[in-house]
């Protein structure tokens, strides 16, 4: 049975009331198209198969070349009215590799041409890996398509999880990927690992270090207070997530062989600048995604929290990409600090916390109106890194005044 929606927050939110008051919604420049909605791995721990959404079972399998053609002259139509000078295309899943060169290449080309040349547009593929041959390679070296690997360290903590139907292992084939990958460094764009608390740390980064990425991110699993992690408890003085990731960063702040995003955004937030994270801090979210049958949807991870959460109403036949700007649940992620929790709002970290990813907040009756179920890992986590860079700080040699 689908969500009862209209009763949780954010349904009870007011945009108009918002506008009036000043606020105006900042227009979308990450547009995460759905290009495909199966996959060729079945990992157990995936929000798109695993969880409360099943909405995948009803999308077409591909995308077509006429919904490709419309999403292209969507994305031009909202850039170009909102005068933009650059937007992120992200190819995403199920898994995209999937979809076809044919279609990968209509999208990209079509997008180009559709926001004009005047809008860069950064065009990105987030992939398994399994399918990524020498041809997939040529191509995005052609159209300049960087490029994204999940892999969650070593042989046997990424197999835990990450196979096919059959239950054989994918690590070897995302290996043999990888290898071929870094042979185009420059679309390399990175690793992203999901943590498994039963995995050595320092071990999961330095097998991930080894494949020389310009960036790793680690994921926390996802989990809500309905149906937490593996791991995450109601203790809230327990922190496995945060031990976990504090065993790395004392490991890598010293001498890192790769950029870390989690720890560079926190460090970057709590040094006062501003950090581009669905994780941390308070940036206005300004992505959408855009399923294979054309529908407007939210940020895709909603669909661990209930059936239909991160469905809009709207689809491009139908309507333009500001419609959903217009939307309580779009909104909620713009406007900083007012779309927290009261408990979060008074809490001293919370313009580095963020909340937490907004997906991780839910609770049913609730809504999103609440702290992470990782808070406590966020609270140890932010507050080792904090007290780090101050240690640092306090060492740097003072300069003398002069007059």
């Amino acid at each position: 049975m689908r969500h009862q929606e209209g009763r949780e927050w954010p349904a009870s939110l007011d945009v108009s009331a918002l506008r009036a008051s000043g606020w105006e919604p900042l227009p979308f420049h990450e547009f995460i198209v759905k290009i495909h909605s199966r996959c060729d791995l079945s990992c157990d721990y995936c929000y798109m198969y695993e969880m409360a959404d099943q909405s995948w079972r009803d999308q077409p399998r591909s995308m077509s070349a006429e919904t490709a053609d419309l999403t292209a002259s969507r994305i031009g139509e909202h850039a170009q009215s909102h005068n933009l000078n650059r937007v992120t295309l992200i190819l995403h899943g199920g898994e995209p590799l999937l979809a076809g060169r044919e279609l990968i290449s209509r999208l990209v080309t079509a997008t180009r041409l559709a926001v004009g040349p005047a809008i860069t547009v950064d065009a990105s593929v987030q992939t398994n890996g399994v399918g990524l041959s020498d041809r997939y390679l040529s191509l995005f070296d052609e159209l300049d398509i960087r490029i994204g690997v999940s892999i969650d360290g070593d042989p046997g903590a990424h197999d835990r999880h990450r196979r096919f139907a059959s239950g054989r292992g994918s690590h070897a084939s995302v290996v043999a990927a990888l290898r071929r990958l870094q042979r185009f460094p420059h679309l390399y764009s990175g690793l992203l690992c999901t943590i498994d608390l039963r995995n050595d740390p320092v071990a999961t980064y330095e097998a991930l270090a080894d494949f020389g990425p310009p960036r790793i991110d680690f994921l926390l699993p996802h989990g809500t207070w309905a149906r937490p992690p593996p791991g995450r408890t109601s203790d809230a003085k327990a922190t496995p997530y945060a031990n976990w990731l504090i065993a790395i960063f004392e490991h890598w702040y010293p001498r890192p062989r790769t950029r870390i995003r989690m720890f560079e955004e926190i460090m970057q937030l709590l040094l006062g600048g501003a950090a581009n994270s669905e994780v941390v801090g308070l940036a206005p979210a300004r992505m959408v995604v855009i399923e294979t049958d054309g529908s407007i949807e939210q940020e895709d991870t909603l669909k661990i929290a209930f059936d239909g959460a991160p469905a809009t109403g709207l689809h491009l036949i139908r309507a333009p990409l500001d419609a959903a700007l217009e939307l309580p649940q779009i909104a909620a992620r713009q406007i900083g600090a007012r779309g927290l929790s009261g408990e979060c709002r008074v809490c001293r970290i919370h313009q580095v916390c963020g909340g937490g990813l907004y997906s991780h907040r839910y609770r049913e009756g609730t809504g999103f109106a609440n702290p992470s179920v990782y808070c406590p890992d966020l609270m140890a986590l932010i507050g080792h890194i904090r007290s780090r860079l101050a240690t640092d700080i306090r060492s740097l040699p003072r300069r003398r005044a002069t007059g």
